[in-house]
């Protein structure tokens, strides 16, 4: 994993022009934590819409996909036929992707004997539950870097994932005691946290400049 020197990056300056240039922002709301990504985007003059169907998906060029319940994620993402066409939009670079928590689980290495089945979208292996059960969950300092800004973050874990064998063109955007937290490869940011439920929009406002 590469990390590339540091920009300066403040959290409390808004995008220019109030949102994504040049598309539409979607939150995948199948399940989980929608409404804390909708209210984190609001704040930065987004407008974003609710995608459930294949024709809400098709009219978007950024989507997050919320933390929640991977494997529920996953079946509901097969039952109303979302998935494929993501994964395909995904692969091929016309829809930008920001994945916390389940979402990073969903986008990370696909292999056979794990499940849920990963879409294989970021080459990194994302373990599920890695931090223990619910009552394990935290709230902690994360050291962010490169376009992230030298500035640190707060990281909400909620029955976290972790990152491991990272492969060749990931960028590091924060660590946890010099453990990868956030990435990014192409048009697709991972974390294993919820920064929905900080008040630091770094993460969102990267995602929108995609």
């Amino acid at each position: 994993m590469t990390s590339p020197p540091e920009e300066s990056n403040s959290s409390a300056q808004p995008p220019a022009g109030g949102g994504a240039p040049g598309g539409v922002v979607g939150v995948l709301a199948l399940q989980g934590a929608v409404a804390p990504h909708l209210a984190a985007l609001a704040e930065l003059g987004v407008d974003p819409v609710e995608v459930r169907t294949t024709e809400a998906l098709a009219a978007v060029d950024r989507l997050v996909i919320p933390g929640g319940e991977s494997t529920t994620l996953d079946h509901l993402l097969r039952t109303e036929g979302l998935r494929e066409p993501l994964r395909q939009r995904a692969l091929d670079r016309s829809l930008a992707l920001f994945g916390t928590c389940a979402g990073a689980i969903l986008l990370g290495r696909d292999r056979e004997d794990e499940r849920p089945r990963r879409l294989g979208v970021v080459d990194v292996t994302v373990d599920r539950n890695a931090y223990g059960r619910q009552m394990d969950s935290f709230i902690g300092p994360i050291e962010a870097e490169g376009a992230l800004g030298a500035e640190p973050l707060e990281g909400v874990f909620i029955r976290a994932p972790r990152f491991r064998d990272a492969g060749e063109g990931i960028e590091v955007l924060a660590r946890r005691g010099g453990e990868a937290v956030a990435l990014r490869q192409a048009r697709t940011i991972l974390c294993t946290f919820h920064p929905e439920l900080s008040s630091d929009r770094r993460l969102h406002r990267l995602f929108l400049d995609l």
